[in-house]
C-alpha cells in the first residue's frame, strides 16, 4: 500500500502516513475552508489501510495540532472511531496527543478526545522544545 503525504500549509496540517512502519503523523493547524474535501482522502486511505493491516501490527498516531476548528474536530473523531474499531479487533493503537504546555486549549482538547476512547492508548504528551 502506498503511503499518504499531504504537505502542511497555513490552514492544513501536514499528514504523513507510513504504512510500512505503521506510524502516522498529523502536525500543524487545521481550519480549511472545506474540511470534508481535505480529509476525505485521509479517511478513505485509513479505511483501506486498516482493511489490509496484518494481524499483530501495532499503529502509532502522533497528533500535534496547535489549532483546529469544530469541523476538523469532527473529522478527528471519525478517524479515532476507525482506529477504535481496529483496536477492538486486537490491534494495539497508540495515540500520542502532543501539545505545547503553554496552550491549555490544546491540552483540554486532548483530554476530551482521551475520554472518548476506550480500546486505544491515548497519551497526553507535552511538546519537547
Amino acid at each position: 500500500m502506498n503511503d499518504l503525504k499531504i504537505e502542511a500549509t497555513k490552514y492544513i496540517p501536514g499528514v504523513s502516513f507510513d504504512s510500512k512502519k505503521n506510524v502516522f503523523d498529523v502536525r500543524g493547524d487545521s481550519y480549511p475552508e472545506n474540511t470534508a474535501e481535505l480529509y476525505s482522502p485521509v479517511v478513505s486511505w485509513l479505511e483501506k489501510y486498516v482493511e489490509k493491516l496484518e494481524n499483530g501490527k501495532d499503529i502509532t498516531i502522533n497528533m500535534e495540532l496547535e489549532y483546529f476548528n469544530s469541523s476538523s474536530s469532527q473529522v478527528l473523531m471519525d478517524i479515532f472511531d476507525i482506529l477504535e474499531d481496529e483496536a477492538r479487533n486486537g490491534t494495539i493503537v497508540v495515540i500520542n496527543w502532543i501539545y505545547d504546555e503553554e496552550n491549555e486549549i490544546a491540552l483540554e482538547h486532548g483530554e476530551c478526545f482521551q475520554e472518548d476512547v476506550e480500546a486505544m492508548t491515548f497519551n497526553l504528551v507535552p511538546k519537547q522544545l
